[in-house]
């Protein structure tokens, strides 16, 4: 099904079926955001109905075997096959086209019938004198799935996010239409395809935040360094949900996959960032003032950075050109995230390092105060000099 939403209806009673779902496109049309709501065709083919008049036929004498004989020839009847070489063709034996497209004539068509009087003739009765012939509208197709008839319902989505639509419908289609015993009916259509994604998306967010966070530990070999610069990845995410919640757009897949993207950026920006302070203070300058520099230092990349991914980003936070709907979501997510992670990573970044280095330094420096100065016990000299 190429549509949004798909309901899919699985009975046995295909007048039935054709029922519940027009009352499943009734409902659906009263949801907020459907457009497009259609059922699956399936009647409106012409069908040439024979109906044997058993009564008749006895009176007559003539077996019903016969009269099915003389219909089956109206769509043909398997007279043998013919070789040309190594080719095969099915030879058939029916009436002219003339006789086939006119239901008055198949009504005249004659039926062989035992004679009158013993010894007589054959004779040979119009097929309307032992058969109702009808042309009535029949099913233009019968589809089956899992051993059941099945009816399709389809619909669009617009205005509105699938998953909420999806959430609204079920509801709506639960409360007020009534299978009977025994039928079922399932949800589908590219509805699938974001349930699907969003398994995915569900596992590959954790594993790349654990990706990041190994890297981070392999680089500086220190678990507080990561965990510090591991923290610009909550404070970009704030500035994504709350840019979504602006422009009013739900959490998506597109939005799931601009996050991941966002986590990277931020994550390098503390990167540059720490680096640098690192430098500083191996260098021999304390934590308040490496980070004070730090922030100095690096405020140029750090924006450059920034500035250059958000602007990269707009074009597609302003489409409204064909797949606009997957652009905008995440190029929402990837600019607000990095308005609010360049200004608290050059903030508030500095301001942790300061206080948790500065606090282990103090610790440190009590340490080694108590145990006699900066040198080991054993390296102090003798009389405490």
């Amino acid at each position: 099904v190429r549509s949004d939403v798909a309901v899919q209806i699985y009975g046995d009673d295909l007048t039935l079926l054709e029922s519940k779902a027009a009352e499943v496109v009734r409902t659906l049309q009263r949801v907020p955001g459907a457009a497009d709501v259609k059922a699956e065709q399936t009647t409106g083919l012409p069908v040439l109905r024979v109906r044997i008049d058993r009564q008749a036929a006895a009176r007559l004498g003539i077996h019903a075997e016969e009269i099915l004989d003389v219909v089956e020839a109206v769509g043909g009847i398997p007279a043998g096959v013919v070789f040309e070489g190594q080719k095969r063709f099915l030879l058939q034996a029916r009436f002219g086209e003339e006789t086939r497209s006119s239901l008055d004539r198949i009504r005249d068509l004659r039926v062989p019938a035992p004679p009158a009087v013993a010894g007589g003739p054959r004779r040979l009765v119009p097929l309307s004198q032992v058969a109702n012939v009808t042309l009535e509208d029949g099913p233009a197709q019968i589809s089956r799935e899992n051993v059941s008839r099945r009816i399709s319902v389809e619909a669009n989505v617009r205005g509105r996010d699938l998953g909420s639509f999806i959430a609204d419908a079920q509801v709506a289609v639960r409360e007020e239409v009534r299978l009977p015993p025994g039928w079922s009916l399932a949800w589908g259509g590219q509805f699938e395809n974001l349930q699907s994604a969003s398994r995915r998306l569900a596992l590959l967010v954790p594993v790349a935040l654990l990706l990041i966070f190994l890297l981070l530990y392999t680089t500086f070999g220190s678990a507080r360094l990561a965990a510090l610069i591991f923290l610009t990845v909550p404070l970009a995410a704030s500035g994504g949900i709350a840019a979504l919640a602006l422009r009013g757009y739900p959490f998506s897949i597109s939005a799931g996959v601009g996050f991941i993207a966002l986590f990277g950026i931020a994550v390098l920006n503390g990167v540059v960032l720490v680096s640098h302070i690192v430098e500083r203070r191996a260098r021999g300058l304390g934590a308040d003032a490496a980070a004070r520099e730090g922030a100095l230092v690096r405020l140029r990349p750090v924006l450059m950075t920034a500035l250059v991914a958000s602007l990269g980003f707009v074009p597609m936070a302003l489409a409204t050109s064909a797949g606009a709907e997957v652009q905008r979501p995440l190029a929402t997510v990837v600019i607000g995230g990095l308005l609010t992670s360049t200004l608290l990573t050059l903030l508030v970044l500095p301001a942790l390092y300061s206080r948790f280095t500065g606090r282990a330094d103090r610790a440190e420096s009590r340490a080694d105060a108590g145990a006699g100065g900066p040198f080991p016990a054993s390296l102090r000299p003798a009389g405490g000099a």
